[in-house]
């Protein structure tokens, strides 16, 4: 069986580093790692927002991957924007152009971390912009603990597409963010919540894979993690 191809969206770095005088795009081997482990064939995508649907042609499924900034605020009407928020424009430009094409095209998608933030402002949803800020007793989202271990669970609500996949009630994760999902955007559901309320997971059920998670499942700490990759990569496949 072809195995389908996976478009997954690169980080951008300023020089320094891997290049001292040119910027350079960056993604952890884990990513690509846990495609290929599922079964799909990785393509990364350089930041050519007026090229998203050359490359989406290509494409199976695309992966909206995460990275240490932040989604502009003015993107989702916000007044203001929070002292801690970081921008990278021009992926979020890319990344929002070709996201939206393959929701129109009806491409399974899965977005991780900030790609579910992204993913969430794309379908005209909104975010907290710092959630120490705005969260009461909020647990620590940028845990102080490595990646590879998980930081907290989250409780996987029934009847959704992610509860279909990962078999769970509940899973352990880890956490990487200082933002998250604020108002849902209209037509996408809420699949996965912190102890603190926070919310962690959200799908769309009318689409055919739409997912998105606030962690990082490429890290593959649990069963859970490998079967959203698995179940992506069915979904791409179909």
């Amino acid at each position: 069986m072809a195995q389908p191809v996976i478009g997954l969206t690169l980080d951008h770095e300023p020089p320094g580093g891997y290049s001292k005088t040119h910027p350079w795009y960056a993604l952890r081997e884990n990513y690509c790692e846990a495609v290929a482990e599922a079964g799909g064939l990785s393509v990364l995508l350089p930041h050519e927002p007026e090229r998203a649907g050359d490359y989406l042609a290509l494409l199976d499924g695309l992966i909206v991957t995460g990275g240490a900034f932040d989604v502009d605020p003015a993107l989702f009407g916000a007044k203001t924007k929070h002292e801690t928020v970081s921008l990278k424009t021009r992926r979020t430009e890319f990344e929002l152009a070709i996201c939206r094409r393959a929701l129109e095209k009806n491409l399974p998608v899965l977005g991780i971390c900030g790609g579910e933030q992204l993913l969430n402002v794309a379908l005209g949803g909104t975010l907290v912009q710092h959630i120490p800020d705005e969260i009461k007793n909020a647990l620590k989202h940028e845990q102080p603990n490595p990646r590879t271990e998980p930081g907290h669970a989250v409780t996987i609500a029934p009847n959704t597409l992610l509860r279909r996949i990962t078999g769970l009630t509940e899973m352990p994760v880890n956490s990487a963010h200082h933002q998250a999902v604020k108002d849902v955007a209209p037509g996408l559901v809420v699949d996965a919540v912190a102890p603190d309320g926070v919310i962690e997971g959200i799908e769309d059920p009318k689409r055919r894979f739409v997912l998105g998670v606030q962690w990082h499942p490429e890290y593959r700490l649990s069963d859970g993690d490998r079967r959203i990759f698995s179940g992506f990569i069915r979904a791409a496949r179909d």
